[in-house]
């Protein structure tokens, strides 16, 4: 399976990889998922710091209940380094080989990292939506840019994230008392849908299942304690 199509080049410098955001930017879509969620994946990439090599895996779900169908991971080299608000241009090269491996192409990707909460509109998960053609969800654990409210102290608590006046975004508490993550929408996605399926993936974690259960795929891969994927 190779859903992967080929938007641009990804061996390009600064300059023109800003103009590759802010064109692809206007093609991402804003709206509510038109298909049933059978299947979520949630990817990460795991790296030591300064180190050209990534981890790259995906974990694929059952929706709603949240059992585990599937996992890959990758192991690939980069060129460019780790530079703010251009993080789609070191990870999703990874992300997208992974891709290839899956055997189900889930119906919802959500990635650790922003979709359009971005200084150009373009993070990496509304990047790797538009050149996959799929929903999906950034569910990130900092702030990259917005501002907003506080957030209420219990679980369920949300408030908007403003980005040059526009909304771009939400602020969700996933577990009482428990620091909020940063949910925007990537491509063919809407804040509604993104905030309640990230919520309905936090049954007892901050991070939602998917992304954490990649997290933690992707440092077991980086310390080398899963054998490797095979060829």
């Amino acid at each position: 399976m190779n859903p992967v199509r080929a938007l641009h080049r990804w061996d390009i410098s600064y300059p023109e990889a800003r103009k590759v955001q802010e064109t692809l930017a206007t093609r991402v879509i804003l709206k509510a998922p038109d298909k049933p969620v059978r299947f979520i994946g949630g990817s990460d990439v795991s790296f030591n710091r300064f180190s050209p090599t990534l981890y790259a895996g995906i974990v694929v779900l059952t929706f709603p209940g949240l059992e585990p169908v599937e996992e890959a991971w990758a192991v690939s080299q980069t060129a460019f380094p780790y530079v703010p608000g251009y993080l789609s241009f070191r990870e999703a090269p990874a992300v997208l080989e992974v891709i290839k491996k899956l055997k189900i192409l889930p119906d919802i990707l959500m990635l650790d990292g922003q979709g359009i909460a971005h200084p150009r509109g373009l993070g990496l998960a509304a990047h790797i939506g538009l050149i996959l053609d799929l929903p999906t969800i950034g569910c990130a654990k900092s702030l990259l840019v917005g501002t907003h409210n506080p957030v209420g102290p219990r679980k369920g608590d949300v408030t908007p994230l403003i980005f040059k006046e526009k909304e771009v975004g939400r602020v969700l508490r996933t577990r009482d008392h428990v620091k909020p993550v940063f949910i925007s929408p990537g491509h063919l996605m809407d804040a509604d849908t993104a905030t309640a399926i990230t919520l309905a993936c936090c049954p007892k974690y901050r991070l939602p299942e998917p992304t954490r259960r990649a997290h933690r795929l992707v440092n077991q891969a980086r310390r080398g304690e899963i054998d490797a994927p095979a060829c």
